[in-house]
């Protein structure tokens, strides 16, 4: 062993206590040690850091470390100053400094005592510091979450594109690259852009044996869904990724009500909240963040034990990143992914204000992101794949890890099929994308197939007997299997291999299974684990018996069946077994004032039907609101107390006037009286206010629509919602 690797060994232990290099660090560092240009693609937990702190701290002069986020900076900071007397061998350079600060940071690197300085890319590109930093002893620059150079990357920054001639004005020294996430196309992007095709490269593997990978439909009852794993979770940390700053405030509330220790991060939020939010993640005063994107980079807890997508995200390179902060320790990870192709739909929607290049590249991420959740292969295989590794579904580590290998699909046997697309492929000069592909097998004509003649071939519609989702279903399992591949550059145009040449001549047996289909069905409930009746749809026995009842505790109050609880509160009821009024407040429809005037028979009659059924209730979906609506209701009570005209309520909250009236009835239907008298005496008289109460009254329904067709015109819909809305005030109420 020679000095320089005896040192190595010695800085390790001297600086951070271990005794030995992990996976590919020692490598990366002799590299860097070397003067070499560096490229380093290591997955979330590989210990990337280490492989740019431990040569900055051995080596003369202070190495420049580039990174996207202030909070990765501050939390990387104040672990090089927990291992060095120096408080100032880190720093960090950005908008954040005061001019004294700034002062501190320039004579500390003056004076040889700064090691590592931290610098978002915006504060680099400035001329004062450009102008000191030329002037000083730099020994390497290190661009930390290097993939945000590229285009093709999941979090694209502009300003980074510009970093390799801000670094040639300061010095000509080593540049490391160093990335979690990279396809092909990204690596390509990155050396090219930062001026590194003599780089050495390091790409350790991605596969992270240890993390469970399932995707469900998301349904309607997706909070639920969520409140139910957590507490199946009881006391591990978690992280619930939203896209949106307003989701996340909902779900984290939501878990703070139904007793979860959950908190919100978001960019929204100061930076002061922000880094208490952290540290309580961090210091385990908390169990959940519930998260933005912004969350997560570089954020080293080693123990998170499940990560959940409410949102699908923008790009499997994301995804994977967010999914890499599970299980960093080896433990446990468990990586739950809720998928609507509405969800699809929507970011799709903000791709397409964009310029036409970003949107190619957006939709060509976003398919991907589709294919990994309506793929019923490994999921594993499936993603490695996707980074460019091989992955052996039977042997590999982790291959029983996923919902498909645990729940296999049927195969069958698609010999014909696979080849019948591989010379559709050929035969189209290998210019079209999956979805021409579809469209060509099936016969179905577009105006980019009619423009290139296809719908004039012989191969248009030879695959018609077979659904566009089946031949959808055979291209990601070709992709995966290598007859075909993705032409990046050209937003995934199809190519054919020599692999799939070879197939065409020589065809052998290949099992395919198809893809999980994502129906408007899957909008509907999750099924229960229960035993007796009960299950995941409403228990039709007991609707009966609480309709019976609902009809019984009518008559005896003198209301119509409706007035007492209306029938989507019913199935409800059936759905979830609430046995006390304070579980019956949390069913769909019911209020506080509905569930104390008539609540008590109808949770005494579930209470005895769970008794004597047996049925093990779904605790969890007694899910508590978060009344998030409440402050709208009070508002609204407030004003039609105060006699304020509908128009102006209406008006003052940014609602139209029917958006007012479904919020009425809401309260009204729920137990709260409303009076609204005052507006109703002004559009119909005595006389006419007593035939609609009448009708109300003696009706067995009440649809607004029936109402209507019984007065034949009479009355206009508003007129007849707002006598409704009276009637359940004063009768039900």
């Amino acid at each position: 062993m020679n000095k320089k690797e005896i040192d190595l060994h010695d800085a390790l232990k001297k600086y951070f206590g271990f005794n030995k290099f992990k996976g590919l660090q020692e490598g990366v560092i002799k590299s860097i040690m070397e003067g070499n240009d560096t490229f380093v693609i290591m997955p979330t937990g590989g210990g990337k850091s280490l492989c740019y702190q431990l040569p900055a701290l051995a080596t003369e002069g202070t190495a420049i470390v580039v990174s996207p986020l202030i909070a990765l900076m501050k939390n990387q900071v104040d672990a090089i100053r927990g291992i060095s007397s120096e408080q100032g061998i880190a720093h960090v350079l950005n908008s954040s400094l005061n001019k004294t600060e700034v002062n501190i940071v320039k004579s500390d690197i003056e004076n040889g005592i700064t090691k590592l300085l931290y610098v978002a890319p915006e504060s680099l590109i400035k001329e004062e510091y450009i102008e000191f930093l030329k002037n000083q002893k730099i020994s390497f620059v290190a661009i930390d979450e290097a993939h945000c150079i590229s285009e093709w990357g999941h979090d694209f920054r502009p300003e980074y594109r510009n970093l390799r001639n801000i670094i040639e004005k300061i010095d000509d020294v080593p540049i490391i690259g160093l990335t979690a996430t990279a396809t092909q196309k990204v690596q390509e992007d990155i050396l090219k852009t930062l001026g590194m095709s003599d780089a050495k490269t390091f790409k350790a593997s991605f596969n992270r044996p240890n993390l469970f990978y399932d995707v469900r439909p998301k349904t309607s009852n997706i909070n639920s869904d969520i409140i139910r794993f957590i507490r199946g979770h009881q006391g591990k940390s978690g992280i619930i990724y939203c896209l949106s700053r307003k989701k996340v405030e909902d779900i984290a509330q939501l878990l703070q009500v139904n007793g979860i220790k959950a908190v919100p991060y978001h960019a929204g939020l100061d930076s002061k909240t922000r880094s208490k939010h952290q540290d309580m993640f961090l210091m385990e005063d908390v169990d959940v963040v519930v998260a933005t994107i912004a969350f997560g980079m570089g954020i080293d807890k080693p123990d998170v034990r499940f990560v959940i997508h409410h949102d699908i995200p923008k790009s499997l390179e994301s995804y994977y990143q967010e999914t890499g902060r599970a299980g960093r320790d080896g433990g446990e990870g468990y990586c739950l992914a809720y998928y609507s192709y509405k969800d699809i739909e929507k970011l799709e929607k903000f791709l397409s204000g964009k310029p036409i290049a970003e949107q190619e590249i957006g939709n060509a991420l976003l398919q991907e992101v589709v294919g990994y959740a309506e793929t019923s292969m490994s999921r594993r295989k499936y993603l490695l794949h996707y980074f460019g590794e091989e992955f052996d579904d039977v042997n590999g580590l982790g291959a029983n890890m996923d919902d498909n290998v645990v729940n296999p699909k049927v195969k069958k046997e698609a010999q014909a099929e696979l080849k019948n697309l591989l010379e559709v492929v050929k035969e189209t000069n290998q210019k079209y994308k999956s979805k021409e592909l579809v469209n060509t097998l099936i016969g179905k004509v577009n105006a980019l197939l009619k423009s290139h003649k296809t719908d004039e071939k012989s191969y248009f519609g030879s695959g018609k007997k077979e659904t566009d989702k089946f031949w959808m279903a055979l291209i990601r399992q070709a992709l995966v299997a290598g007859f075909i591949k993705k032409e990046i550059e050209q937003y995934g145009v199809v190519k054919i291999t020599d692999k799939g040449l070879s197939y065409i001549k020589k065809p052998f047996s290949f099992m395919m299974s198809e893809d999980h289909m994502y129906t408007e069905s899957d909008d509907a409930s999750i099924s229960v684990n229960t035993k007796g009746t009960g299950g995941g749809v409403a228990d039709e026995i007991l609707i009966k018996l609480l309709k019976d009842l609902q009809k019984s505790v009518a008559k005896k109050n003198g209301v119509p069946p409706y007035a007492v609880f209306q029938e989507t509160s019913l199935e409800d009821m059936a759905l979830k077994y609430p046995i006390n009024v304070e579980e019956l407040k949390n069913i769909y429809g019911v209020g506080e004032g509905k569930a104390a005037k008539f609540g008590k028979p109808f949770v005494d009659l579930i209470s005895k039907y769970v008794e004597e059924n047996d049925i093990l209730r779904p605790d969890d979906f007694i899910v508590k609101s978060t009344g998030e609506n409440s402050g709208l209701k009070l508002y609204i009570i407030q004003n039609t107390d105060r006699k304020i005209p509908l128009e102006d309520i209406a008006k003052s909250k940014g609602l139209s006037f029917s958006e007012l009236i479904e919020e009425m009835q809401r309260i009204v239907y729920s137990g709260t009286k409303l009076n609204i008298d005052y507006c109703i005496d002004d559009l119909l008289d005595e006389d006419q206010q007593e035939e609609i109460f009448d009708y109300f009254m003696e009706s067995h329904s009440d649809r607004i629509q029936d109402a209507l067709d019984e007065f034949e015109g009479d009355y206009d819909e508003d007129e007849l919602r707002l006598m409704r809305i009276k009637f359940i005030s004063k009768v039900a109420n």
